[in-house]
């Protein structure tokens, strides 16, 4: 049974009657007079002392109905007494996440003076240990870390009252089943288990229905609600374009604070590198980051120190920033789960934002199709030109000009101003000023505009003669063209229904080189597959484990990027390569590079007459010499009533015949004409009757046949008999 709600606010006249003084408090400190439809599904009385499966969107406050759904677990009998063991745990899948809901937690339970601890990799134990021997009360922490400490006693789990597991499909896909099942084990019996998903798919459900008692399923936002406050563009771009393209989306409104998604931590890093360069105030967050360096970049992202932040999908979960006005995708998302996830960091709190992807004219479709199972209206714009950034940077400065600073302006700046009036350099000093204005705000790129409509449709761009290759999931390697005259038909082919990955077995197998030597099994390799390669565990096929490497296959519409991500190294496993194998079936991979070099078409080799000698050699022996005048003449060519040539002698004909010697004899004399007939051959004996008949005493005839030499048998004489004892 499930329960769905309208997805705007619900507004309470007094929060103490639902939540009493203390959490009523805290959400008097934030400012919020409003619960969300989770957050007030969550503390309905029928939906108290059960176990809850939540699913709503990003945005829709599920990070503080988690909060409250422990409200009964972390203030009842056992809360009122010192805690010596914690009361809750939260499960989550990055350690963003866990940050985000720690902070959120933190500021919950302040007014009870409680304490809320955080486990996850990449920190240090001797700080975690101190941490948990504060004894609090909550404890957030990614699956692997959480349960490493339930395994060495440094959380013991006899007074858990409830579990969570936030984001339960995304650990699922990251390959962390064991670790979850292995933890509700440690729970003691009759706790309570929330589950909070963006989406039930049939193995969240699964777990769900075996780790749950008597669920109540709570639905706060539907698939594609949480987006209405959300504009959706498709920005069609040359592939070879994709950075430049970025810079004068970012430059078309530079005020904007922007959430750039790249698909790998190598995308990361080359466009964070590209946008330093072009003057942009912008950091990054990704996973070969340590820990250290990602809540710096992240902090200053909130802090408004930096106006963009780019990120892979997995390091974004958990950013938690409420002014956020633009989300722009860099790479299209491959599912509408990631894309919900992504758009959700925008348009939060009732605010607007605005939710841009940049997709090649080839893979446009693909998007298309994606975005309308994610339930979401989007429409299709050209990158804004160099010209329109221009005129739009113009207008913003002299608006901003005539409007005035309401600053005092300083005497120091008063007396300089008045001695360039009085030089006459106020044009000059003027124009100086709007340069150096410009250069400050960034210069646009020239880009190519692609949509042009006929019909309401986008139509393809014409051929580009800069065709650099890039990360686009729809890149495909060109073939070559033999008849440059032949038809082409790419615009009038209807158009085709989204193809499932993995679908018609298009997998493309990998090696990795960890085997069992190592320590490595199916469960291990799913977990370090999803994380440096930016997959699901759906996106992973048939998996072979040898004893020193493993070989596993990759969906075939994943595997460009799983490669790129891939062939980066990774700090937590420097020593395990992830490689390609050659036969792969992935017609979005890199082609590899040919055995050989290509023969030249025939047509461009010229008739052996006409080739040129080649020059002697030092192998091939003296030349011939020149014939001489004693020599005789020189042998006639053969003609064509000679017959034909003699054969050459082979191998089987026996060796050849010798030469008559002189103790030999006359040969033998040719036969004559009055020599008479040749004698007649020897008529054939007749056959045998086929019945049998009766024996008759005959000499038997001697087989000439080559015998076969008779089997050597050796047998071994037995050992002598021992006497017997009298």
């Amino acid at each position: 049974m499930s329960e769905e709600l309208e997805p705007s606010s619900i507004p309470v006249p007094d929060l103490t009657d639902l939540l009493g003084p203390e959490l009523a408090s805290a959400f008097a400190k934030k400012g919020y007079s409003t619960l969300t439809p989770v957050q007030h599904a969550v503390l309905a009385p029928e939906n108290e002392g059960r176990d809850l499966r939540i699913s709503s969107q990003t945005g829709s406050g599920k990070t503080l109905a988690i909060g409250l759904a422990l409200r009964h677990a972390v203030t009842g009998e056992l809360a009122d007494s010192p805690i010596a063991r914690p009361l809750a745990l939260v499960i989550v899948p990055t350690r963003e996440l866990a940050k985000q809901v720690n902070d959120e937690l933190g500021w919950l339970y302040a007014p009870r003076k409680l304490r809320i601890a955080s486990v996850t990799g990449g920190t240090s134990y001797r700080d975690e240990h101190r941490m948990l021997s504060s004894r609090p009360a909550v404890v957030v922490g990614t699956p692997g870390r959480l349960l490493d400490h339930l395994n060495r006693g440094g959380i013991e789990a006899g007074d858990v009252q409830a579990v969570v597991l936030d984001e339960a499909d995304r650990m699922l896909d990251l390959g962390f089943r064991d670790e979850l099942e292995a933890i509700l084990e440690k729970a003691p019996d009759g706790h309570r288990t929330h589950l909070v998903s963006a989406t039930f798919a049939r193995d969240v459900a699964a777990l769900a229905d075996r780790v749950q008692a008597n669920p109540k399923r709570i639905e706060g936002t539907p698939l594609g609600t949480a987006n209405r406050d959300i504009d959706h563009i498709v920005y069609l771009v040359n592939p070879s374009q994709r950075v430049d393209a970025l810079i004068n989306v970012l430059l078309h409104h530079p005020e904007e604070q922007t959430l750039v998604f790249a698909r790998t931590r190598a995308d990361v890093s080359e466009i964070a590198r590209e946008l330093q360069q072009a003057g942009f105030a912008s950091g990054s967050i990704s996973g070969e980051m340590d820990q250290n360096a990602r809540n710096r970049a992240l902090s200053a992202f909130k802090r408004g120190e930096i106006r963009a932040l780019i990120a892979t999908d997995v390091a974004a979960r958990g950013i938690d920033v409420q002014d956020i006005a633009r989300v722009i995708q860099v790479d299209p998302p491959t599912d509408p789960d990631t894309y919900t996830h992504r758009s959700g960091r925008t348009g939060r709190a009732g605010r607007k934002g605005v939710s841009a992807v940049l997709v090649a004219p080839a893979g446009l479709r693909r998007a298309t199709a994606l975005l309308q199972r994610a339930r979401v209206q989007f429409r299709v714009e050209p990158i804004p030109t160099a010209a329109a950034i221009r005129e739009a940077q113009d207008a913003r400065w002299l608006a901003e000009l005539m409007q005035g600073d309401q600053r005092e302006v300083s005497e120091r700046v008063r007396k300089q101003v008045e001695q360039i009036v009085e030089a006459g350099l106020s044009e000059r000093a003027l124009a100086q000023l709007i340069i150096s204005v410009r250069r400050a705000t960034g210069e646009p790129r020239e880009v190519t505009p692609l949509l042009e409509l006929k019909g309401g449709k986008p139509q393809r761009p014409q051929r580009f003669d800069d065709r650099a290759p890039a990360r686009f999931e729809d890149r495909r390697p060109p073939r070559p063209r033999f008849d440059s005259e032949r038809p082409r038909f790419d615009s009038e082919r209807p158009p085709q229904p989204p193809r499932a990955e993995g679908e018609g077995g298009d997998w493309v197998p990998f090696r990795v080189s960890w085997g069992e030597q190592q320590g490595a099994d199916a469960r291990r390799l799913v977990a370090m597959l999803c994380r440096r390669g930016n997959i699901r565990g759906s996106d992973i096929g048939a998996i072979r484990v040898t004893r020193t490497s493993s070989t596993v296959e990759v969906a075939g519409a994943v595997a460009q990027g799983f490669a790129e991500a891939a062939r980066e190294p990774d700090p937590r496993d420097p020593r395990v390569m992830i490689t390609p194998l050659s036969g792969g079936s992935d017609s979005d991979a890199e082609p590899e590079a040919p055995r050989r070099a290509p023969q030249r078409p025939r047509a461009d080799v010229p008739p052996s007459e006409h080739r040129p000698p080649r020059a002697p050699r030092s192998f091939d022996g003296p030349a011939p010499r020149a014939p001489r005048s004693f020599d005789g003449p020189a042998p006639r060519a053969p003609r064509s009533f000679d017959g034909p040539a003699p054969r050459a002698p082979r191998s089987f004909d026996g060796p050849a015949p010798r030469a008559p010697r002189s103790f030999d004899g006359p040969a033998p004399r040719a036969p004559r004409s009055f020599d008479g007939p040749a004698p007649r051959a020897h008529a054939p004996a007749p056959k045998q009757p086929a019945k049998s008949a009766p024996a008759v005493a005959s000499k038997p005839v001697r087989d000439t046949a080559p015998k076969r030499p008779a089997r050597r048998v050796i047998v071994e004489a037995p050992p002598p008999r021992r006497p017997k004892k009298k």
